[in-house]
């Protein structure tokens, strides 16, 4: 058992058995200034060779819309890192109007490329921070046209070019041809939507209008730049396209030779592990969570799969086993250094088997025997850290309120605290998050207690339903390790 160190002020502890008790239930305290060598599987995962990752676009001279010579694009690949190629642009916000316009040449393939206006700084992810643009997405013989934005505060909204069904109530993507020449135009106007802003995306004859969600405006945004820039997500196949007779702002571009816009890592080819599900997680020498001292635990994560064994993973301390009968309690301090959209932390109690047992079902994204804390959106809400719970072989909970924590992946450390009373809820069961000032809790389900779980391990484990990923540190942790 080991010795507790740096414990915090303000609580009742009582050294037992080499450890220390809260409300009955024995503590541990980890501060990684060392490897700990906790249990892990599949967290460093070696299931997916590394891939070659090749960024090849900018300015061309070449004809390829049958009016003036020029043209920009090539070769733009899906990854970790971003690429792009933009021009400078005056800085603008919500409270600026904004406009492009031009043609469009997409090559049969594959591909996910961003083409609009957005943040040279602030490139971190996808849904990218401060950014208002078109998203390409080759599908083969055709492609798929999106736009979206996002804000300051990674709070995105989203829409298609499209054909509304009205039977389904829904529009459908619009399958576009590709290789042929396609108009395009991008508008925003922040007086419209009752000054709220408003967007409007057209595709040859097709229009699609979209408001910014209630709130988004007051985010702010700041975008700098106008261009290509690649999904920032994780390694995927590449996509050839092309613009050209492009207008920024009612300024035409002459690309009868070379604009000189600015490009970062479209030249380039290089190799990547950043490919999903390729876990790299566990104890690491850095102090990105900014604990007492060098050394700390995190990594980059993916949402598992629970119908294959090599899509699933965790890492996690030796514990219990607990139950839901007792108080569960955990500390520390954490960091978000980067979270893509559709991505899931999970920290917390769980079971080495039962939360990584490989079965059919896409019924659940939480594990079996679970209860911690989740990072995640929804994208239109940027992210959160929420209370989450799952019964052995049962229902989930989760804990989204109105009035969540919110976390930004921008490096900010924070503390947290999360705490489990079996006796809260008029007996049902409780959680209660707090990180930083702010709290939540999440009462159990009225019998879910009594289907009860049980935990053996504390620690990262992966959701069982498939996502992109996040990149998340975590340091000074206090756990209960004995009921």
């Amino acid at each position: 058992m080991r010795i507790p160190m740096g414990l915090k002020y303000g609580l009742v502890l009582v050294a037992f058995n080499g450890g220390a008790t809260w409300s009955g239930a024995e503590q541990r305290h980890e501060s990684f200034d060392h490897e700990p060598e906790w249990d892990g599987l599949n967290n460093r995962s070696k299931a997916f060779d590394p891939r070659m990752i090749e960024q090849n676009f900018g300015y061309e001279a070449e004809n390829r819309f049958g009016t003036d010579p020029g043209a920009i694009g090539g070769t733009i690949t899906p990854a970790g890192k971003p690429a792009y190629y933009a021009k400078p642009v005056p800085q603008s916000d919500f409270d600026t109007p904004l406009s492009a316009s031009g043609s469009l040449v997409v090559e049969k393939g594959a591909g996910n490329t961003l083409l609009g206006f957005f943040n040279a700084d602030t490139v971190n992810e996808w849904r990218t921070p401060n950014s208002l643009v078109f998203r390409i997405n080759g599908r083969g013989d055709f492609y798929h046209v999106h736009f979206e934005y996002a804000t300051a505060k990674w709070r995105a909204g989203a829409g298609v070019i499209g054909r509304y069904d009205a039977a389904a109530d829904r529009v459908y993507p619009l399958e576009i041809p590709s290789e042929g020449v396609h108009a395009w135009s991008l508008t925003y106007d922040p007086s419209g939507n009752d000054g709220g802003g408003a967007i409007v995306a057209t595709f040859e004859d097709q229009r699609a209008d979209s408001n910014l969600s209630e709130g988004h405006k007051a985010d702010g945004a700041v975008f700098n730049r106008f261009g290509l820039l690649n999904v920032v997500k994780s390694a995927d196949s590449p996509g050839k396209l092309w613009i050209g007779n492009v207008t920024i702002n009612g300024e035409p571009l002459d690309l009868s030779k070379d604009p000189q816009w600015e490009g970062a890592g479209n030249r380039i080819t290089y190799e990547t592990v950043d490919i999903r599900p390729r876990f790299d997680f566990g104890f690491s020498p850095t102090q990105h969570a900014k604990g007492k001292g060098a050394g700390e635990l995190g990594g980059l994560f993916f949402r598992g799969d629970c119908r294959y064994p090599t899509s699933l993973a965790y890492y996690g301390e030796r514990i219990g086993p607990l139950t839901l009968k007792g108080k569960l309690r955990a500390a520390g301090k954490m960091v978000l250094l980067r979270a893509v959209s559709d991505s899931t932390t999970l920290f917390g109690f769980f079971n080495s088997e039962h939360s990584v047992q490989v079965n059919p079902s896409q019924n659940h994204q939480t594990p079996s025997d679970f209860l911690g804390l989740s990072i995640e959106g929804p994208s239109s809400e940027g992210f959160y850290v929420y209370p989450r719970y799952r019964v052995h072989g049962g229902d989930d909970g989760y804990g989204r309120d109105h009035d969540l924590p919110r976390v930004y992946p921008d490096g900010t450390p924070h503390d947290w605290t999360f705490e489990y009373d079996p006796d809260s809820a008029n007996g049902a069961g409780e959680i209660t998050l707090t990180l930083g000032t702010r709290s939540t809790t999440l009462p159990l389900s009225s019998g879910h207690k009594d289907i009860g779980a049980t935990f053996d391990r504390f620690g990262f484990v992966t959701t069982w339903i498939d996502g992109n990923g996040q990149v998340v540190y975590v340091d000074d942790l206090e756990y209960t390790c004995k009921q």
